[in-house]
């Protein structure tokens, strides 16, 4: 969904509709939409400036990296963004911290739907856990610890430690 800012009332715009994105414009590989990204979004426009609120509702699949389980994330996401007109953007050797946080708008247009997949993108978790206490598999058998259970003993002593336990009794 293109917007034309030139065509922006003054009062803005508000948007409210479902996004549909393919599977594989998710950074995550393994990732799926369980249904349609929802948005609301209201677009102001101030002298060349371009101001976006939102927030984007979603659920998407993805696999516990602990356990290889696919688990739900509900996506509840806010965003509230600024853009400038290209002509602002100047070309640098080199970012500064403030760089990064500058958006910007090209042809007097702004692509709605290439932004609400960003932010979508953003929600991901560094590492996504079915639950924080997820146990994942285990070393010797393989089986899922959460799901099946696991008997095998993993209290083996690593060899590499043994001089260092010494000073672990001297001191208690």
């Amino acid at each position: 969904m293109i917007i034309d800012i030139d065509r922006l009332s003054p009062e803005g715009l508000e948007i409210e509709r479902d996004f549909e994105f393919f599977n594989s414009e998710l950074v995550e590989e393994e990732a799926v939409f369980l249904e349609p990204a929802h948005a609301e979004v209201t677009l102001r426009r101030t002298g060349d400036e371009i101001l976006l609120k939102g927030r984007i509702k979603t659920k998407i699949s993805l696999i516990c990296c602990r356990c290889l389980s696919p688990f739900e994330l509900p996506v509840d996401s806010h965003f509230d963004l600024v853009y400038l007109p290209e002509e602002l953007e100047e070309e640098k050797e080199q970012l500064e911290t403030e760089d990064l946080l500058k958006n910007f708008y090209y042809n007097r247009r702004v692509n709605l739907r290439k932004i609400i997949l960003e932010q979508v993108n953003l929600t991901f978790p560094a590492r996504p856990l079915c639950s924080e206490d997820c146990p994942g598999i285990c070393p010797v058998c393989g089986k899922n610890i959460k799901e099946e259970g696991c008997s095998c003993d993993l209290k083996k002593d690593d060899h590499r430690f043994k001089k260092l336990k010494i000073y672990l009794k001297d001191n208690r």
